[in-house]
């Protein structure tokens, strides 16, 4: 595959964590689990393409309506793998960034810090990055950048609404994958995805292998990106 053909930024929305628990008549917390590994893999089969950023939208603003035990697992396992040494290690053994983006009043104080944590000790990495969505809704980040520029009508401009986003440190997306058979983008950065492309599998998420990302890619390379024009 040619790599001058392939995104430079990719972005995930891992869905089918509990349909897959289901399946299999696991609990949700595995399902889960099984998500957070699969995601750890799914990094490093994007950096083996050359792949340097990738975003994975990991908890939105919905989410908080489910049951509040889910919910409270859900932000268990990623204070768990937030807490993992092994996990660390392996960021900095890739020289990638974590950057933890959205509405961090929503999400547990302990997970924060954790989290926080992560995103200070890998803050020097410019090779690679993951931005995790936790505790985002594209809505709230439209509506983020529109009041901070809302006493400033003058100076409303694309520039100064992108840089007010609460997602502002992530760049334009080339590439969006959606697992589980869905087919909208949810509010998914909206700013961020005017055009990219879209991509959706019928693999529930941690069924999705290196193979999945092959065929995608693959689809990806065929488009006729025009922007427009």
């Amino acid at each position: 595959m040619d790599a001058t053909n392939l995104p430079r930024t990719l972005a995930v929305i891992p869905d089918g964590n509990r349909r897959w628990a289901e399946l299999h008549k696991l609990s949700i917390l595995r399902g889960y689990g099984k998500g957070v590994t699969k995601f750890i893999e799914f990094s490093e089969w994007c950096m083996e393409y050359g792949i340097n950023s990738i975003t994975v939208w990991a908890f939105s603003t919905e989410n908080l309506l489910r049951n509040k035990r889910e919910v409270n697992t859900l932000f268990g396992i990623y204070k768990k793998v937030a807490n993992d040494k092994s996990i660390l290690k392996r960021l900095h053994k890739n020289r990638t960034r974590l950057n933890i983006i959205g509405n961090k009043s929503l999400i547990p104080q302990d997970l924060n810090a954790a989290l926080q944590k992560i995103e200070t000790e890998t803050s020097a990495y410019s090779e690679r990055q993951i931005n995790m969505l936790i505790g985002y809704g594209g809505k709230d980040d439209i509506l983020h950048a529109a009041k901070s520029v809302a006493m400033r009508p003058s100076e409303i401009n694309e520039e100064t609404i992108g840089a007010g986003l609460i997602s502002s440190q992530v760049h334009n997306i080339d590439f969006v994958i959606r697992t589980s058979g869905e087919k909208r983008l949810s509010g998914f950065l909206p700013w961020q995805t005017c055009y990219s492309e879209l991509y959706f599998s019928d693999k529930l998420w941690p069924d999705f292998t290196k193979f999945d990302l092959h065929s995608a890619l693959l689809e990806y390379a065929s488009r006729d990106r025009r922007f427009g024009r």
